[in-house]
């Protein structure tokens, strides 16, 4: 990847609207943005757990707006008009597979219809902006097979969840190719990334979060499904992707498509894999199956992330064995009460700098 202390500089002063800022990932973005010395406005429902990484931070952003994406849209809209963004990153989603079993109507409208929303208000207010909608590496119609999908690849979803990531893709290309065309000043990307991991996660129903719960109640974490495999990538991967991705848009064109974000080989493992190395590094833990449950998961995927390396100049800087470390290294010195907005800026800074990456 090209140098990062320059492409977070390019950031300095620019106006970012991110979407789902209080989420996981969205506030590992918005920390980067800051770090950058950008101007960071968010849009989101309020943190869905606690704890939460959006409020261990010590950001300060100009503006904090909470609500529904799906049901507010004239929230949306007024934040979009009065904070006139250079660049917007839609991270809002209802992200977890089981949830989306639970509650399918709340994900289609979250991931579809929100989506449309947030790109509705764009369009009306007509700005020269870029924009990156991040989807899922679960976008893709998995037919378990061995080999990796790239950004060609067909479509599809057999559970509510894959199926909203799916849709969401349609959504976001149907508003590039009739109005975000070359005639507009908005340019507009998908992203799908791999199986995302870092410090600060505490869903429900995701292998570190559980593992950590299960850790902090002396008691084991249950894996449902230990020999699925997945591509497994350190959050800072995919942020620094998607920055990257819209500071490319800036100049040209050609890079307002599809883009798949997924790690080197070797971190293509077993959830099994990922548990036994996490609680190795952690240095506390133990883990039992449970094969009580009935909701359909894939059990192979895998995505190709070529394109990315060698168009856009992006490469993964951490492979598996680095991105368990330094997971496990955000929770231990945060359990050792070191400041969590500290431990989470002292990463970045060292990602940035391609301090102890692989």
């Amino acid at each position: 990847m090209e140098n990062l202390v320059d492409l977070l500089e390019s950031y300095r002063g620019r106006r970012v609207l991110v979407t789902g800022h209080t989420g996981f990932k969205g506030s590992w973005l918005c920390t980067t943005l800051e770090e950058a010395g950008a101007i960071v406005a968010g849009l989101a429902l309020n943190p869905d757990s606690q704890p939460n990484h959006y409020e261990l931070l010590h950001l300060n952003l100009a503006e904090d707006v909470r609500a529904d994406i799906a049901r507010d849209a004239e929230d949306c809209a007024r934040l979009v008009a009065s904070f006139k963004p250079d660049d917007v990153f839609h991270l809002a989603a209802q992200s977890l597979v089981r949830r989306a079993y639970r509650h399918p109507v709340e994900t289609f409208a979250t991931n579809v219809t929100g989506t449309a929303t947030v790109l509705d208000a764009i369009r009306q207010n007509n700005l020269a902006c870029t924009v990156v909608v991040a989807t899922s590496d679960k976008c893709y119609e998995n037919r378990e097979w061995v080999w990796p999908y790239r950004e060609n690849d067909r479509l599809g979803g057999r559970d509510p969840y894959s199926a909203s990531k799916a849709a969401q893709e349609m959504v976001a290309r149907a508003f590039r190719d009739s109005y975000f065309t070359e005639s507009s000043d908005i340019t507009l990307a998908t992203t799908r990334a791999g199986n995302i991991i870092g410090g600060g996660d505490w869903a429900e129903d995701r292998i570190i979060p559980d593992i950590v719960r299960a850790v902090e109640a002396k008691r084991p974490v249950r894996l449902r499904n230990p020999e699925a495999v997945r591509p497994w990538q350190h959050v800072l991967e995919p942020v620094f992707g998607y920055l990257l991705l819209a500071a490319r848009m800036r100049t040209e064109r050609k890079f307002a498509d599809a883009w798949n974000f997924g790690p080197p080989e070797n971190a293509v493992r077993t959830v099994r894999d990922l548990t036994e190395r996490f609680i190795a590094t952690l240095g506390r833990g133990a883990y039992e199956t449970d094969d009580s449950d009935t909701f359909h998961e894939a059990k192979l995927l895998r995505i190709d992330a070529s394109r990315a390396r060698y168009q856009l100049g992006w490469d993964p800087r951490l492979d598996f064995e680095s991105t368990v470390s330094w997971t496990a290294e955000w929770y231990r010195r945060v359990s050792d009460s070191e400041d969590p907005d500290a431990v989470t800026r002292e990463q970045i800074r060292r990602y940035s700098k391609g301090m102890g990456t692989s």
